[in-house]
Order: C-alpha cells, then sequence, then structure tokens
C-alpha cells in the first residue's frame, strides 16, 4: 500500500483562485494564456477555453452601444414580425417558426475554431461575447426569396473574430457551420436536406468592415428563431448566406459549399451577392416586399451596400457572383 505525504507548500485544488476572480482582477490577460511569474521570470502557457461565463452576465451588457456609421434610410422593421417571419428549416419549412424554434437550447454551447489556424481551440459563448469589441448595427437584409427587413443587430465583427483566431496565411476561406441534432431541430430529420447547415465566405469577404457576428437583436439577447446564440450577417448578400446557431468555424484552403449550393446548385451559388438585374431561375429579383410596410420597392446592386464591398469582386466577373 502506497501511502502519499503532502509537502508543507501544497495546496487543496479548491483552494485555487477561482478564474472569474482571477479575470476581475487581471483584466486585461488574455484567455487563452495566463502569465506565470516565479523567481523574478515569467512563462506564457497556452490553455485551454475557460468555461463558459454565466449567461446572466452577457444578458446584462445589453443594449450594446450603436455604431452610427452603419445607418439606414428607411424605418426599422418592428420586432413582433421580424422575430415571427423566420426561414429555420431546422424547425419548418414555413415562416411560422418561432413557437417550434424554442426547443433550441443555447447552453452550454461550444463553439470549434480549427482547421488552418495556429492553435484549434473551443470557446463558450460567454467567453467569446466577453472577449470581443461589442456594438450595435442597424442592417438592411434581403432574402432570396425578395422580402426584406431593416433590424438592429448586436454582435461585433467577423474581423475581430479573425483577430482573435489567428488564421494561417494559407487559409483562403473560411467555413461555418451550424448543430446537428435531429432530437433537438426536427427538421433535421429530414433526409433530403444535407445537414448540418453549411455556409461560407472569403478570408477578403470575412475581414470586410460589414461582415458581422450577431450575438443580439432589438436590445437584447438573441432569440432562438433568429439562430441563437450567434449567426452571421452578410448585408449586402442574399439571407441564406447568413448562417444560424453556428457551431464551427474553420479555415480552410478549399472554397466551402452551402447547404443550399449542395442542394439546388442551379439557383443558389458560393457568392449570392445582390442583384436586382439577376433574377432567380423562378423569380425577378428587381424588387422586393418590405415586411411590415408590405411595401413594394426597388432593390438595389449590393442591396445598397457597394461602397463598402464593390472591390472585393474585381476581377472576378467571370464567377457567378449573383445567386
Amino acid at each position: 500500500m502506497h501511502y502519499f505525504r503532502r509537502k508543507g507548500w501544497e495546496l487543496p485544488e479548491s483552494a485555487a483562485t477561482p478564474e472569474a476572480v482571477m479575470q476581475a482582477a487581471r483584466p486585461g490577460l488574455s484567455r487563452r494564456q495566463t502569465l506565470l511569474v516565479g523567481a523574478g521570470a515569467a512563462t506564457a502557457l497556452s490553455l485551454r477555453p475557460a468555461r463558459a461565463r454565466d449567461q446572466a452576465t452577457t444578458d446584462a451588457l445589453h443594449p450594446y452601444p450603436r455604431n452610427a456609421a452603419y445607418a439606414v434610410e428607411r424605418p426599422l422593421t418592428a420586432e413582433n414580425i421580424a422575430a415571427n417571419y423566420n426561414n429555420f428549416y431546422e424547425y419548418g419549412t414555413t415562416k411560422s417558426i418561432a413557437a417550434a424554434a424554442q426547443q433550441l437550447q443555447t447552453r452550454p454551447w461550444l463553439l470549434r475554431i480549427d482547421g488552418l489556424v495556429e492553435k484549434p481551440f473551443e470557446i463558450g459563448i460567454d467567453e467569446l461575447i466577453l472577449a470581443m469589441p461589442r456594438e450595435e448595427r442597424l442592417y438592411r437584409f434581403r432574402c432570396v426569396e425578395a422580402w426584406s427587413m431593416t433590424v438592429p443587430w448586436s454582435g461585433f465583427p467577423l474581423r475581430a473574430l479573425l483577430d482573435y483566431a489567428k488564421p494561417l496565411g494559407s487559409a483562403k476561406y473560411v467555413r461555418f457551420e451550424t448543430f446537428l441534432d435531429p432530437k433537438m431541430a426536427p427538421g433535421q430529420r429530414a433526409p433530403f436536406y444535407p445537414w448540418p447547415y453549411v455556409e461560407g465566405v472569403t478570408m477578403a469577404e470575412a475581414g470586410n468592415d460589414l461582415a458581422f457576428l450577431v450575438t443580439g437583436a432589438y436590445g437584447k439577447p438573441l432569440a432562438k428563431q433568429f439562430g441563437a446564440p450567434i449567426r452571421l450577417a452578410l448585408p449586402w448578400k442574399y439571407g441564406f448566406k447568413s448562417i444560424k446557431s453556428i457551431r464551427r468555424i474553420s479555415f480552410v484552403a478549399e472554397r466551402p459549399k452551402g447547404l443550399w449550393e449542395a442542394l439546388q446548385p442551379s439557383e443558389y451559388g458560393f457568392w449570392a451577392n445582390v442583384n436586382p438585374e439577376v433574377a432567380h431561375p423562378r423569380w425577378s429579383q428587381a424588387s422586393e416586399t418590405v415586411l411590415g410596410t408590405n411595401d413594394r420597392i426597388p432593390s438595389r446592386l449590393f442591396n445598397g451596400y457597394g461602397e463598402f464591398v464593390a472591390g472585393l469582386y474585381t476581377g472576378l466577373e467571370r464567377e457567378r457572383l449573383w445567386a
């Protein structure tokens, strides 16, 4: 039989300072590294992502400060209208999926960052929110089905996540993947969809000022039917590119194929930029119906965001840039 005798300087694990206390005392400390100082020397060690922060802490951060640089020229869509007219095929094929989407369990929620990065890692959604620069932006949203709305999204620039993830120079695209849980999402039991939902953008698009990761809307945490707890917003593209409920972000060398592109490539391509002059195979894209008012208004190239994004596609004129 072996006996272990504690040394006088050893402490039980229960005596360790809780991470929340350490972070409060040292707010500038990296969440993936801690500085251990001893004998006048410091050694930086990589740590696994910290456990998810209490959801109440991040919920209480709302509303985020509004970034006035992203203004819109038309009224916001009323929250009760925007929150009850949603595409979320994981919960049904109609627009009235808000009630069904409440089955979505958003905590615990780990986001996997992998692929061509310095070091793959997982991070809890609440820890990620606390690590990012937070703001609210007013964006126009244009669905490929020719309806539109205007929403105050809360979150952080996708570019901030790129800086945090430290992708390698060999990464050419960012691939997004949602959850896969048919028990939680009955729509994923449909065998004719290539689940899980996948979308992708180029590294240049991901680094554009407009690319935004959304964690809230209308001054509060993101509602489940909007794609909680984290979704993408690419306002110059058709809405199917703005993937919901993201679980994994991978930096890759090969162009990802999205769910809709895999299902029907003749109708839904990789780029999916808004262009009123290029019709969908089954309907015109020249105009759109505004939710809430039912006004029919002319659509705009890049959904009116051309000054921000047109340069991304210089030299790509032979590509199918429009869905």
